[in-house]
């Protein structure tokens, strides 16, 4: 039976989405159209629609989005998944509970949602669906949670209305997830501090104006604006203020003003089989992937929730059984391949795997380092739900015996041409090189100082590294700050280029290149600019000389060749 997830009186129009859609960073925030330029549904809105997707993907930052997105008025009527989907149902539900916005949310099967998808129009109602001659009745969500004496002493409202009222959020959402219990986390890292909308500071105010303080440590996610130098860089106050007071709001509930999206770079990292509780996307899938600690990927306000009771919903990928893989993806390690390799093949294994935990297979003699598989785990979760992966003999839970109903497919040689052609529309003469998304990390600073050792950025080019405030204390004690500056580099701290705005994003550049494969994906949508992407050197050259490569390199476009070769022998 059809599930009601949040229930809701509406009606609309039926908007089916072919993929999952991440609505951070891929809608507008001001008017629900769809500004994901690699989405098959480009150019569409979700406001007013009763929107179809299989599950949600990308950003744990989706959830404030949507509550955004209901202020302003251009939220959608409805969501309905085929999948399990965490992030947008919880944006649903803090709608609903602190702000009087509704948006149903409900859950099909498989055979269900197809036959839904061929309708044109739906009415919900908290026990009905109607859409053309269907005509559903909605199971309510019933699952029951045990909850210890000082769970329920939350919600007796013994630790506060804010620790209340986050007990709430947290045992509604464990039931749909179909939690039977919670589980105590040990830290704790925030997404919400970026100011995609008013909805933020206003979701944070309020948490703080109701008495919260975290009870576990916590550490803040890049913010909207370098905290400290915001005003002398020229943003504008009506959007600098705010964006900094939410970042305030948070520290004063007692988290830990790191304002960086790669928590993981943190002298203080979590440890394999470490219950933690973070949101950011690509934090949580290297902490899972890399790290071997356990997280499902909290969406905002969720992560503020357990920051408050230390307690999270026993559910998903805290269960280890739930961290098997489900499909075996097969690669071949390019001759000659360099770094640009490992953000492109995380890309197209969220492409391959947009819905479940992928093996791959095939790189056990290429020994990538941390900040490779940083660049991996970041893009991987722009095109894929899942909260984690397993490389065979690189990571620490590789060795998990796949699912019995685990497939199998193979990433060509092809795939990666064809990315490279997405991932390089812009024209040949760059304006911006755009460095730490995520954050750059000490090493990555140092190889790019050593690239740009004897040599200056051009002078029509801006080169810019986002970057943590630890690591940017780090390198400025070991000379490579000084070293990046001299040849021409600007170092930001506390923003990182998913959250960056103008004028500290260059108002004049109409072409960017980046090394991210996170931010190729989603900087057109963000910066309407177009975007080359390159391996570090490759952008250090373009950095040089405001040109980018002509041609993508050998191990690309030999390997595609080779491979086209070999099919029509």
């Amino acid at each position: 039976m059809p599930r009601s997830i949040v229930a809701a009186t509406v009606q609309g129009p039926i908007l089916l989405c072919d993929e999952g859609l991440s609505v951070w960073g891929g809608v507008d925030p001001a008017t629900g159209r769809i500004i994901d330029a690699l989405h098959p549904q480009h150019g569409q809105s979700l406001a007013g629609r009763v929107v179809m997707m299989p599950t949600s993907r990308g950003s744990c930052t989706g959830s404030g989005v949507l509550l955004g997105l209901a202020f302003a008025g251009a939220a959608p009527k409805a969501l309905i998944f085929r999948e399990a989907e965490d992030i947008l149902t919880l944006g649903a539900l803090v709608a609903a509970r602190l702000f009087g916005h509704e948006i149903a949310v409900l859950r099909l099967s498989a055979s269900d949602y197809d036959q839904l998808s061929g309708e044109s129009d739906a009415e919900i109602t908290p026990s009905r669906l109607r859409a053309g001659a269907l005509d559903w009745e909605l199971s309510p969500e019933t699952a029951v949670v045990d909850l210890s004496d000082d769970d329920r002493a939350f919600l007796d409202g013994a630790h506060g209305e804010a620790a209340q009222l986050a007990m709430e959020i947290i045992t509604t959402m464990a039931a749909t997830q179909g939690a039977t219990e919670l589980v105590d986390v040990s830290r704790v890292h925030i997404d919400g501090c970026i100011y995609a909308s008013p909805a933020f500071l206003t979701f944070a105010r309020a948490m703080a104006d109701k008495g919260g303080r975290v009870r576990v440590p916590t550490t803040m996610n890049a913010i909207s604006v370098d905290h400290a130098n915001w005003r002398a860089q020229g943003v504008a106050e009506d959007f600098g203020l705010p964006a900094s007071q939410l970042a305030d709001a948070y520290v004063e509930m007692g988290a830990r003003p790191s304002f960086t999206c790669a928590p993981y770079l943190l002298d203080d990292r979590p440890t394999e089989g470490e219950d933690i509780a973070w949101a950011e996307s690509n934090a949580v899938i290297y902490a899972n992937s890399v790290l071997g600690a356990r997280t499902v990927k909290h969406a905002d306000f969720m992560d503020l929730c357990i920051a408050l009771t230390g307690r999270a919903a026993r559910a998903g990928v805290y269960l280890p059984r739930n961290r098997a893989p489900r499909r075996i993806i097969e690669v071949t390690l390019p001759q000659g391949a360099d770094d640009a390799f490992w953000p492109m093949l995380g890309w197209l294994v969220g492409q391959a795997a947009p819905d479940r935990i992928p093996l791959i297979r095939g790189l056990e003699e290429s020994a990538p380092n941390e900040d490779d598989l940083k660049a991996l785990c970041a893009a991987y979760g722009t095109t894929s739900a899942s909260p984690m992966l397993h490389i065979a003999g690189i990571t620490p839970e590789a060795d998990i015996a796949p699912t019995p109903d685990a497939d199998r497919v193979s990433i060509a040689p092809e795939d990666f041409a064809q990315l490279w052609q997405e991932f390089n529309k812009g024209a040949g003469k760059v304006d911006l090189v755009a460095f730490g998304s995520p954050h750059f990390s000490e090493g990555e600073c140092a190889a790019l100082a050593d690239l740009m050792e004897d040599r200056q950025v051009h002078p029509e080019v801006a080169a810019i590294v986002t970057l943590g405030r630890a690591t940017l204390a780090a390198i400025t004690a070991s000379g490579v700050a000084a070293r990046l500056e001299a040849a021409g580099l600007r170092l930001v701290p506390d923003i990182c280029w998913c959250s960056i705005s103008e004028p500290v994003f260059p108002p004049s550049a109409k072409v960017l290149m980046t090394n991210s494969g996170k931010y190729a994906h989603y900087a057109p949508g963000l910066s309407n600019r177009a975007v080359r992407f390159g391996a570090l050197a490759q952008c250090a050259e373009t950095a040089c000389t405001g040109q980018a490569p002509q041609f993508p390199p050998r191990w690309i476009a030999g390997g595609a060749a080779s491979s086209a070769a070999s099919r029509r022998a």
